[in-house]
């Protein structure tokens, strides 16, 4: 499929050039994510959206491995390539996400013997968030044994987000970024 909504385009105005490096993390050298060069065509809704994303990735209450696990997770049943493949890529080895379990979070079950029962309890609860936009009150509680409320809460958030990135990037037609890892088949 063909992009449907290009990306913004170097040379950048002053303005946009700002908003894409506020966009990326300090330090990285590649081009802007054409997920963040899409959104700047609507650039006041690309800063709402840049204030909640950085919110989860950079002070949440869940661990890296947490949230990685979930935003994989949410990607995958979405059937979300892009940003399954830029988050994998960019962000499992430091939540010490196994290659195995990087793979399962595409392919697998919560039931799979790689995951701890904490990891089981958000896969679950990922699964049928997806499911039917709710959780049953067993899910919940299985929830509830590893995490807070506000722990829970923001996993709720976080699932929701990435649904939100899901229905941009796959909406768009947004081809996966080069570096990428490749959404498994399932």
């Amino acid at each position: 499929m063909k992009q449907r909504i290009e990306g913004v385009t170097s040379p950048y105005t002053p303005d946009t050039g700002r908003a894409l490096h506020r966009w990326m993390p300090p330090g990285v050298t590649h081009e802007p994510l054409m997920l963040f060069k899409v959104l700047e065509r609507h650039p006041e809704l690309a800063s709402r959206m840049r204030a909640l994303g950085a919110g989860l990735l950079v002070h949440g209450r869940l661990s890296a491995a947490d949230r990685e696990l979930v935003i994989a997770r949410v990607c995958a049943r979405a059937d979300c390539a892009y940003e399954w493949g830029v988050h994998v890529a960019a962000y499992a080895e430091a939540a010490q996400l196994t290659s195995e379990q990087v793979t399962l979070t595409a392919t697998g079950s919560p039931d799979d013997p790689v995951w701890s029962p904490r990891q089981s309890a958000l896969l679950r609860a990922v699964d049928e968030l997806d499911a039917g936009a709710r959780l049953s009150d067993p899910v919940w509680s299985g929830l509830r044994e590893h995490l807070d409320e506000p722990e829970a809460l923001e996993l709720l958030v976080l699932a929701g987000w990435y649904r939100t990135i899901a229905y941009v990037a796959n909406g768009v037609g947004i081809a996966p970024e080069p570096w990428a890892l490749p959404l498994p088949e399932r």
